[in-house]
């Protein structure tokens, strides 16, 4: 794969076919065939000790195991990967949409996937960029969440995906709403119709239609962006009053 203007992110791990794997399908493997992106994962153990062994016991005891320094400092030090490198912890900055958007502006980045009780502190302290949290959730180690963040992030590069207007429409992109319900062909399925206004051919229609879904829905499951943008305008609450909420299965929670 030629490198010289692929998107490059590095990625380390103990497990690092889990993250190549599963990047090798659907449009990520396609962005990687296609040289837009260069994933390079590489594993710790390489970098361990002679039995490749990577993990010690806390000082001060407690349960459970830790990375130890030397290695990922050795494999980082060895594959001087892109920059920043960033380690998955819950500890770190939320991620969503927006850091995806500014991961993809940028000439790439580098995941650090954690395992066991974490990593030795002076590895935050004096080797990470910083930290990324998918959540508050505990997983078993940061290969998930590495395909997370390069999921998200590879498919905003330009030609990753087929239709380049797709980042822009599809929930939390420029409009920073949820994206609106969408139906294909039968026109009736089991009694249950597309809405007339899709099959009507009015494109203006269509799309005060498709804005006021999108609003409904985000209304509806995330009334906090509504918030974020300052609530709804004048326009806005027009539209909602013109086309009603399509049904929506009772959330039981």
């Amino acid at each position: 794969m030629s490198t010289n203007s692929a998107f490059r992110i590095d990625v380390f791990s103990i497990f690092p076919k889990l993250v190549d794997d599963f990047c090798n399908e659907s449009l990520l493997g396609r962005a990687r065939e296609e040289s837009i992106v260069d994933l390079r994962c590489h594993d710790l153990r390489d970098y361990g000790d002679e039995s490749r062994r990577v993990d010690d016991a806390l000082y001060g005891g407690g349960a459970g195991m830790l990375f130890r320094p030397e290695p990922i400092f050795a494999a980082v030090e060895a594959v001087q990967p892109q920059r920043p490198l960033f380690l998955l912890s819950p500890g770190g900055r939320s991620f969503d949409q927006e850091f995806a958007d500014q991961l993809s502006k940028s000439a790439g980045f580098s995941l650090l996937c954690g395992r066991y009780e974490g990593v030795d502190h002076r590895v935050v302290e004096h080797l990470i960029d910083g930290e990324i949290s998918i959540g508050d959730v505990v997983l078993s180690g940061g290969e998930v969440a590495a395909c997370l963040v390069i999921e998200a992030t590879a498919r905003l590069l330009p030609g990753a995906m087929g239709n380049e207007a797709s980042p822009v429409s599809e929930s939390f992109g420029v409009s920073r709403m949820l994206e609106e319900p969408h139906y294909t062909r039968p026109a009736e399925f089991r009694g249950w119709e597309v809405p007339e206004v899709l099959r009507n051919g009015d494109h203006a229609k269509i799309e005060r239609w498709r804005r006021a879904q999108a609003l409904h829905r985000t209304v509806r499951s995330r009334p906090d962006l509504i918030e974020r943008r300052g609530g709804l305008s004048s326009v806005e609450k027009r539209l909602l009053e013109e086309f009603p909420c399509v049904p929506y299965p009772e959330r039981p929670l």
